[in-house]
């Protein structure tokens, strides 16, 4: 399967990615399997895919764990060496074209105090709930590409 294809399968053609990557074939090595199952791991049991209902959780600490994720990223791509090269061009990729812009706004939003205004507050939560969503479509794919059941929708979401 060429990469054009797996990221269609996975609705995230939106990501700027040159073609002559996209006509590659997209074959993950065992470093590669086990750096998603890694980075699948911390995902999936963060605030990155998981509901911060209005009445819990703090956004600054929402903020902090999703940045993290850059540290955990780049700790994951040095374990498993230069030859998770499948998984490192997806990561690169949602980490600079995703993760990056949210971090980046939030950041200099929240030390200009916007965590002490309501309005803005809500205004991160809905962001982080479409982040979460596009991040939570990453880990599934992630699953895949461990080669494991995906948990990503295990829970129902109530409270």
């Amino acid at each position: 399967m060429k990469w054009s294809k797996w990221l269609e399968q996975w609705d995230m053609t939106s990501l700027k990615i040159k073609t002559p990557f996209l006509d590659m074939e997209w074959k993950p090595q065992d470093e590669d399997k086990a750096a998603a199952w890694e980075l699948y791991i911390e995902l999936l049991t963060r605030v990155t895919t998981q509901s911060l209902h209005i009445e819990h959780g703090d956004e600054k600490t929402a903020l902090t764990s999703i940045y993290s994720i850059f540290g955990i990223t780049r700790d994951v791509m040095k374990n498993n060496g230069r030859h998770c090269i499948e998984f490192t061009k997806i990561a690169v990729v949602v980490l600079n074209q995703v993760v990056r812009p949210f971090t980046a706004k939030w950041h200099g939003l929240s030390v200009k105090g916007a965590f002490d205004d309501p309005e803005k507050c809500a205004e991160f939560r809905a962001e982080l709930e479409r982040l979460q969503n596009v991040l939570r479509t990453y880990t599934q794919m992630l699953a895949e590409m461990a080669g494991v059941e995906d948990l990503t929708d295990l829970e129902s979401g109530e409270t």
